[in-house]
């Protein structure tokens, strides 16, 4: 389990086999043919076994495992991992209201990759959400209830969403919003929930451009003279994100944060690290 561990995402099913490991885990240290046996329902192939626990765990910081193969709890020391290494999804959707909690779906999603600071494969599409969009959407997005009949439902293009998402960092401007409806749908149509790292460009363009009177897409749009020519709609919104991104990524090296514990101080998820002191060598010079 060497190397830089991967912020991207990963996904794990409901119930999933992960937490079962967890569980047993935290008894205490356990080798590969027990969990294969007991989380897995292997016996008996000990390369099959072993190749299907490392398939299952070895991605998943909390989890380490010694060289005879005996796993525990516990995550090890990840090496740093730089911002110029890392694998970005840019992803937008647009949906028939503000919460999916609230019976609101997905009608349309798209998804930019970002990789070694340019722009590849893109994927994007319409989806029948299987419910009136309201008049307000409608006006919003120019998405009518007609261009959706036709469209596949999220369910029917999963598969295609899911490689483009797994092992990249989620981005997005206003990140949770689109990440909930992200989850939701992927929850409801194929059991799988995503976990891993999600980044926000409004949060973002609130560290490094305090000055800008709007944070909006449009209004970073402006100010990076970018042309979108269907706003609201997810694939030109996600490729303005997209080109946000790669110039808040210069930014930041620009300032010196290349890794995520700049960013996460940045953002204000974690403190600074303190300058370390000579160690008292005894009491009274404590």
């Amino acid at each position: 389990m060497q190397g830089a561990y991967n912020e991207g995402l990963r996904f794990q099913r409901g119930g999933s086999l992960t937490e079962r490991a967890v569980r047993m885990l935290e008894y205490g240290p356990l080798d590969t043919a027990v969990l294969a046996s007991q989380v897995l329902g292997i016996r008996g192939d000990a390369r099959a076994a072993a190749a299907a626990v490392f398939a299952l765990l070895g991605t998943d910081p909390r989890f380490s495992v010694s060289t005879e193969g005996v796993w525990s709890l516990g995550a090890q020391a990840p090496v740093r991992r730089l911002l110029r290494d890392e694998r970005f999804v840019v992803v937008d959707v647009e949906t028939t209201g503000g919460s999916p909690g609230s019976g609101h779906r997905v009608t349309e999603i798209a998804a930019v990759c970002v990789e070694g600071g340019e722009i590849r494969e893109s994927f994007a599409t319409l989806v029948n959400p299987g419910v009136r969009i309201p008049s307000m959407i409608v006006s919003l997005t120019g998405i009518t209830d007609a261009m959706v009949a036709g469209a596949p439902r999220f369910g029917q293009v999963a598969d295609q969403v899911l490689p483009l998402l797994e092992g990249r960092v989620f981005v997005a401007h206003n990140a949770p919003f689109d990440w909930r409806f992200v989850c939701a749908e992927l929850e409801r149509s194929t059991g799988i929930l995503p976990a891993g790292r999600q980044l926000c460009t409004v949060k973002l363009a609130r560290k490094l451009l305090p000055q800008l009177p709007s944070r909006s897409l449009d209004g970073l749009a402006l100010y990076f003279g970018l042309e979108i020519e269907s706003r609201h709609r997810a694939l030109d919104d996600a490729v303005a994100t997209a080109h946000v991104l790669l110039r808040f990524l210069e930014a930041l090296e620009e300032r010196g944060i290349e890794d995520w514990d700049g960013v996460d101080v940045l953002l204000g998820k974690r403190a600074p690290r303190r300058k370390r002191t000579a160690t008292p060598r005894s009491m009274d010079q404590a």
